[in-house]
């Protein structure tokens, strides 16, 4: 699952992993098991979920604990992850000023990358 997830373009879906599985000519795999794999490498720390498109892509700094902020492109789908200390300080003084604990910490921004934007413009 790994491997397919560095070698898409972009944030893939359980089910499109499933496809891919079955285009490699591998032993096809059904829902549960992709997403127990899934499971397991978000635990580990090597893949994200994008939830507002209910996909996956590996992380960026998988060694270092990081917290996830994607910018999203609405046009071709394409996210990058940014990784900013000051953004996670910032949620961590927000959380300890409401009392709250965090489990998981993601932030998902929707735009247009650049791209996108210069062609419509043209």
């Amino acid at each position: 699952m790994l491997e397919l997830l560095w070698a898409s373009q972009g944030p893939i879906s359980a089910y499109q992993l499933m496809e891919a599985v079955k285009l490699r000519g591998s032993r096809p795999v059904g829902p549960p098991t992709v997403y127990r794999a899934l499971d397991f490498l978000m635990a580990q720390g090597l893949v994200s979920k994008i939830e507002s498109l209910n996909a996956y892509v590996p992380c960026v700094h998988p060694e270092r604990e990081h917290d996830c902020l994607f910018f999203i492109c609405s046009g071709c789908r394409a996210s990058v992850e940014l990784e900013d200390p000051r953004i996670g300080g910032l949620l961590a003084e927000a959380a300890a000023i409401l009392g709250f604990v965090a489990t998981r910490r993601t932030v998902e921004v929707a735009g247009m990358c650049a791209q996108c934007t210069e062609a419509g413009a043209a």
